[in-house]
């Protein structure tokens, strides 16, 4: 597709970039936020490259519902679906998936529970107990928190999005739920931080809502 990079150009320039993928909590907070066409442009990169049903599936889960990398990484078939093959409604997160060791909820939208039902119909699970998203290597081997940060920033670079980063799906989620009026513990709960201060620091205020509200005084 016009406008998009070849795979070459962009290992190149992001090598040194994710090859320490796993950043500081300052440094995962200033991931750029992306908007709604941001979001659609990546979408229709990630449809012209290999694996466009997986990488789609594994990108939403960050924009549509906040999942840190690592958490997509570790996802099992029994987490995601049930016996059936149909997809939960909540997908349970144990303290050895998570960042800080503490369990949480994670809410599927009908939204998002499209999209990953889309992506299982054609991945088709082989067995419960093997990964969710499979890397080309085998459905058994599965990918991990950096190979999978790798993989995701080199879909937003190719895309022609800089400064966006495996990180910016959580951090897009989480302030436009801010923008349209969601409670700051409610954000908190839904992002699995132990403090209102964490969240905090996650939203982005542009220039233009800070005009906005400037004007209402």
């Amino acid at each position: 597709m016009a406008g998009f990079r070849s795979t070459k150009t962009i290992y190149e320039n992001t090598i040194e970039l994710t090859k320490n993928s796993d950043l500081g909590r300052a440094q995962m907070a200033q991931a750029k936020t992306l908007n709604s066409t941001d979001i659609e442009l990546v979408l229709a990169y990630v449809e012209t490259r290999a694996h466009a049903h997986r990488n789609r599936a594994m990108l939403l889960l960050t924009h549509l519902a906040g999942l840190r990398v690592g958490e997509v990484a570790c996802l099992r078939w029994q987490d995601v679906t049930n016996m059936d093959g149909t997809v939960k409604d909540e997908i349970r997160l144990l303290p050895d998936m998570t960042k800080g060791r503490h369990a949480r909820t994670v809410f599927v939208s009908s939204k998002l529970k499209g999209e990953l039902q889309a992506y299982a119909a054609q991945a088709k699970c082989v067995d419960r107990s093997y990964p969710f998203f499979a890397t080309q290597k085998s459905v058994k081997h599965g990918f991990s928190a950096n190979s999978l940060a790798q993989t995701l920033a080199l879909l937003y670079l190719g895309a022609g999005l800089e400064g966006a980063s495996s990180h910016s799906g959580r951090r897009s989620f989480l302030t436009n739920l801010a923008n349209k009026g969601t409670s700051i513990h409610l954000l908190k709960t839904l992002a699995g931080h132990r403090s209102i201060q964490t969240t905090a620091a996650y939203l982005y205020s542009s220039p233009a809502q800070l005009r906005a509200v400037v004007e209402l005084v």
